[in-house]
């Protein structure tokens, strides 16, 4: 045989590669899909960003009376927590001081304390909240339930906070 009959036989592997594609990768595959998202996310957003709505937070620190605390969490964790949900009133979390302060004159009592953190809309919103939720039927009868042998807080400390601008919370 000759050496051109035998360069004509044989294929190329490139050649072969042509003529066969193979099957795009999965990895490739997700790529393209996601870039895809991407792209129709992009399209859809608004021409102009809306300013982000600017929320109120509520610290509401209760003076709890002697020997009431364990009544209080439970009665929170049972249903109060629940309620305050649907009351569009956001609980950002719930704090027991686990060392007393170093002034006695800032809280005294403060193994007696119970704090926590609402986030509202609005503080307007924050007081039409509140006035629901002192009417809610299922939120008086907890706490005349829960209040039977007497009340759990003494006071409550309420402040109402902006956040700064360098605040995690906004």
């Amino acid at each position: 045989m000759n050496k051109t009959h035998e360069r004509d036989n044989m294929q190329s592997p490139l050649k072969h590669r042509v003529m066969n594609p193979s099957p795009l990768k999965p990895s490739y595959l997700l790529a393209i899909l996601c870039g895809a998202a991407l792209m129709l996310a992009i399209v859809r957003l608004p021409a102009s960003s809306p300013q982000p709505s600017h929320h109120v937070y509520e610290l509401r620190l209760y003076h709890v009376k002697e020997g009431k605390m364990d009544a209080l969490k439970a009665r929170f964790g049972d249903h109060t927590d629940a309620i305050f949900k649907r009351h569009n009133m956001k609980s950002i979390g719930y704090w027991s001081p686990e060392d007393a302060p170093d002034s006695q004159n800032l809280l005294p009592d403060s193994q007696n304390l119970f704090v926590y953190i609402l986030e509202h809309p609005s503080r307007q919103e924050a007081e039409k909240n509140w006035a629901a939720f002192q009417a809610d039927p299922e939120w008086q009868k907890v706490k005349k339930e829960s209040e039977a042998n007497g009340p759990l807080v003494d006071h409550i400390d309420r402040y109402f906070m902006d956040p700064t601008s360098f605040s995690a919370l906004k």
